[in-house]
């Protein structure tokens, strides 16, 4: 199925789903004349990851209807419908900064969530705080979201001296998220490493990132770039083919789509996986049913996971699970849950602050939010209420959800679901008593 029919599938689901909840809701609630309006950004075309869009479009759409469901947000007495403005971000910054602008300025929503390339997020901060909208990043992954600077992002944190920080981030660091990949692959005793790379925001400090940590632990580290959207892989995957020793490792730090045609050609090179390289690439595998569609022969690739694993699912997540199994026939994935989180917790900032015009107020709400949702309970440690970061505490920990759940994920048998793939790593979370299962071809 094409992503536009994907997507108008899903819409019309969303419709029929929305069109029941409201009417009940109409018949109880006696909703206020005053809608709350929050804006979204998510990549819908191309050349972002249409897949990481559709599936944030749905976490949005089930929290709205959710919300709405349960009265919307109650202030002084009265229940505000929230209502829900979706911008596609294709992807990119300049298109980013343009639907924000026009989120904040035309359509005049009181806050703004999502956002999934780390590049449209870095490029739209210094809006976020130019025009004083409270703002949850949901996916972004670029240590600097949650650190650096308004306007020029070079890493000056924490934002404190600057006046009331708009911006909040609910999705794990690139930094975490590869200590933990690189932490397992440490622990395999692998001695030389292939990163692959994006040439973008995310591809850039995220593999600065795990390298430094292989690189402290004494591996060797080479890394290839490449440019989202490329097709052909052979001229950069046959530099790999013609070293000397196959790495022990080749790790893939691409985005979206472009990961699976990566993937595959990866295998049918016969480069990895196998019995001397292990293969690694990117969250977007744990969609088994789309991973297995691309990326046929990928079995024994390991991937990292963002977000709480199914055996841990609370009873929301579950739900949610359940609900999106209907609509996509596949498995929950985190960004969604992290769309719908976030737009939890920006409804909850606002009750809990008595205002949703007050944008201050929701910004001290949300520092000193304590929810339990889909993905865990969210509070932020280090903010205004809190400003005194350790001299060893990471730049990136400000308003930043200190505790996401990372894990590293494999699969050992073809065409095999998500649900049964093995965690691998870290210890703690290990589902079938080993840390790697290695190739039998």
């Amino acid at each position: 199925m094409s992503s536009r029919k994907l997507r108008l599938t899903i819409l019309l689901c969303l419709l029929t789903t929305l069109a029941t909840g409201a009417s009940y809701a109409e018949d109880r609630c006696d909703f206020a004349e005053d809608t709350v309006r929050l804006g979204a950004v998510a990549p819908l075309s191309a050349p972002g990851s249409v897949t990481g869009g559709i599936g944030m479009q749905w976490g949005f759409e089930q929290a709205i209807a959710d919300i709405n469901a349960d009265c919307g947000i109650q202030i002084d007495g009265a229940n505000h419908r929230l209502d829900i403005v979706i911008a596609d971000s294709e992807g990119v910054s300049e298109y980013g900064q343009a639907v924000v602008e026009r989120l904040i300025l035309q359509d005049r929503v009181q806050g703004i969530v999502g956002f999934y390339h780390s590049a449209v997020g870095l490029a739209t901060m210094a809006m976020a705080q130019r025009y004083r909208i409270p703002t949850i990043y949901a996916h972004p992954r670029n240590d600097n979201i949650s650190a650096a600077g308004y306007v020029e992002f070079e890493g000056k944190p924490p934002r404190r001296s600057q006046g009331v920080d708009y911006v909040f981030r609910i999705s794990p660091p690139s930094s975490i998220v590869g200590k933990t990949v690189t932490d397992w692959l440490v622990s395999l005793g692998v001695a030389d490493v292939v990163i692959i790379l994006e040439n973008t925001d995310y591809g850039h400090p995220a593999a600065a990132a795990e390298r430094a940590h292989l690189e402290q632990a004494g591996v060797h580290v080479e890394q290839l770039e490449i440019e989202l959207g490329t097709e052909d892989f052979v001229p950069i995957l046959s530099r790999i083919q013609a070293r000397p020793e196959p790495p022990d490792a080749i790790r893939l730090l691409v985005s979206g789509e472009t990961a699976y045609n990566l993937t595959q050609q990866m295998v049918e090179l016969g480069l990895a996986p196998t019995a001397d390289t292990i293969c690694v690439t990117n969250h977007l595998a744990f969609q088994s049913t789309q991973y297995w569609n691309n990326v046929p022969d990928g079995n024994f690739c390991a991937f990292d996971r963002v977000g709480t694993v199914p055996s841990l699912y609370t009873d929301l997540a579950a739900k949610l699970d359940q609900r999106y199994q209907e609509d996509f026939g596949d498995t929950l994935v985190s960004f969604a849950m992290e769309a719908y989180d976030s737009v939890w917790l920006m409804a909850d900032a606002m009750q809990r602050a008595g205002s949703y015009a007050d944008a201050d107020a929701v910004v001290a709400a949300l520092e000193l939010a304590d929810i339990e949702l889909s993905q865990g309970r969210y509070y932020f440690e280090y903010g205004s209420h809190n400003p005194d970061l350790p001299a060893d505490a990471p730049a990136y920990m400000w308003h930043q959800w200190p505790v996401p759940v990372v894990t590293v994920m494999q699969y050992f048998a073809a065409g095999q679901s998500s649900l049964d793939a093995a965690v691998v790593w870290p210890a703690i979370y290990q589902t079938h008593g080993a840390s790697y299962f290695e190739p039998d071809n």
